[in-house]
Parts: structure tokens; C-alpha cells; sequence
């Protein structure tokens, strides 16, 4: 999930929230955090606080901590949402 928020600074930040209870290993939420900050990074946002939380559970304990298609599932959401803000800033209101 993608919650956002106007600030009164020059550049947007970003907040992610990962919980160990959706994510229970520490490499799968450093994974998630990395390719958030990337997507947020290589996004041209407006002035805006963004926090990145997790809704569903990524994998277990038993799964492989960390995947390619992990990874690239990460990595298309976080575009995609990303991309949705700055779509939606463009439209005029």
C-alpha cells in the first residue's frame, strides 16, 4: 500500500513500513526496503510524504528468503505505484 501526503519542503520523502509479521525474515524486509527506496529514487515525485507499507505477506520461513521473482514482483509493483503519483499529478484538476 501507498499512502501519500503534500509537505510544505522542496522534495519528496519516503517511509516504508515493513512488519515482521507479514515479511518474518530480516533479508526479505531489506530486500523490500531497497527496492522501495530504489523505485522512490528513480520516481520524479512532486513535493510529497510517501509511506510504503506492506498489506499482504510476502513469504514465510520456510519459503527462500529472498527470490528473482521475488524480486522483480517487488520491483513492478513499486514502479507501478510510484508511476500512479506521478500520473496522477500530471492530470490537470
Amino acid at each position: 500500500m501507498l499512502y501519500t501526503r503534500a509537505n510544505q519542503l522542496p522534495h519528496a520523502r519516503l517511509g516504508i513500513v515493513a512488519a515482521k509479521r507479514l515479511a518474518p525474515r530480516a533479508v526479505t524486509r531489506n530486500s523490500i526496503k531497497r527496492a522501495a527506496r530504489e523505485a522512490f529514487r528513480l520516481a520524479n515525485l512532486p513535493p510529497l510524504d510517501c509511506i510504503v507499507r506492506l498489506s499482504k505477506a510476502v513469504n514465510s520461513k520456510k519459503d527462500p528468503a529472498t527470490t528473482a521473482p521475488l524480486k522483480s514482483l517487488l520491483h513492478t509493483e513499486l514502479r507501478q505505484l510510484f508511476a500512479s503519483l506521478t500520473s496522477a499529478e500530471a492530470k490537470p484538476r
